[in-house]
């Protein structure tokens, strides 16, 4: 689950992904879930890159520092495109596109 500082949830499951292999498989090959997001943890802050390759549906990407403050978003985020954190940033959670707008502010501290 991923909610905001006051428990108001993002979304109701997820998934964290830590080892190299889950971080490189990602959303690839997967089909989309309605209130579900998955959760990048890297062991420090960093420029993250992402890519699209073999997701085929957009998604919505929150980026968090080492607090779980928001840092940086990327909305409706394209099947087969790259892009990168415009920070440092020490999370990734991927998110449906569309999950994220009016609910997640730079700055905003987030829960998981």
């Amino acid at each position: 689950m991923i909610k905001d500082s006051s428990g108001k949830v993002i979304v109701g499951k997820s998934r964290l992904c830590k080892d190299f292999f889950s971080k490189s498989l990602g959303l690839m090959f997967s089909l989309p879930k309605k209130d579900f997001g998955l959760i990048l943890a890297f062991k420090d802050e960093r420029m993250i890159s992402l890519h699209m390759w073999f997701v085929f549906y957009p998604i919505d990407v929150v980026f968090l520092d080492r607090q779980k403050k928001v840092v940086d978003i990327l909305e409706n985020f394209r099947p087969f495109t790259f892009a990168s954190s415009k920070t440092r940033a020490m999370y990734a959670l991927e998110m449906p596109a569309g999950t994220v707008a009016g609910k997640v502010k730079p700055g905003q501290k987030l829960e998981f």
